[in-house]
């Protein structure tokens, strides 16, 4: 795999925040939390929020607005609501609260899991953005494709030591355009 991590440099632990979106899911069956909040632990960083919501438009909007607001919180991961049932709306939330969106991640997502699940990835609508200075990544449901985000793109880009270049390196200037960011 191209990259690397540079360990001249030191690590810089980030505050994650895990949403759940399921009608069905408790903290007892929630699989995909479990999967993420074991992985941002394992790679040093700190989980600061985790909550499940709904599969409401307004509700999974409510609570990223409240995290983008959140200073502790530096990224959001949610897990589920990325299919396209009527149901699924994690993607229309994301839309209503983003400020710049992240193609390339929901692009590189199916093109990992091609190889893993075949054409059966297209069903997926997982997404990513940038709102308040604060990441937001919308995974699927699955624990496999929870482990697959994370451990293909998101263990890397959050790592401040990877190169040639990271999400992890930008977050302090992702607030450039706002009037009197510094």
């Amino acid at each position: 795999m191209p990259g690397r991590i540079d360990e001249s440099r030191p690590f810089r632990p980030l505050n994650i925040a895990i949403l759940t979106v399921s009608d069905t899911r408790t903290p007892e069956t929630d699989r995909s939390g479990d999967v993420l909040e074991e992985r941002v632990r394992a790679a040093g960083h700190r989980l600061v929020r985790r909550e499940i919501c709904r599969d409401e438009l307004g509700e999974i909007e409510a609570r990223l607005r409240a995290w983008v607001a959140d200073p502790e919180v530096e990224v959001v991961i949610t897990t589920g609501g990325t299919g396209v049932t009527g149901r699924d709306v994690t993607p229309e939330a994301l839309a209503r609260v983003a400020e710049k969106r992240i193609p390339g991640f929901g692009e590189l997502f199916r093109w990992l899991s091609y190889a893993k699940i075949g054409t059966s990835t297209i069903q997926s609508r997982a997404d990513a953005g940038v709102a308040g200075g604060t990441y937001i990544f919308c995974l699927p449901g699955s624990p496999g494709a929870c482990r697959d985000a994370w451990d293909e793109i998101l263990v890397q880009q959050l790592d401040v030591r990877y190169r040639p270049c990271n999400f992890a390196e930008l977050l302090p200037r992702l607030r450039e355009h706002e009037e009197g960011a510094q």
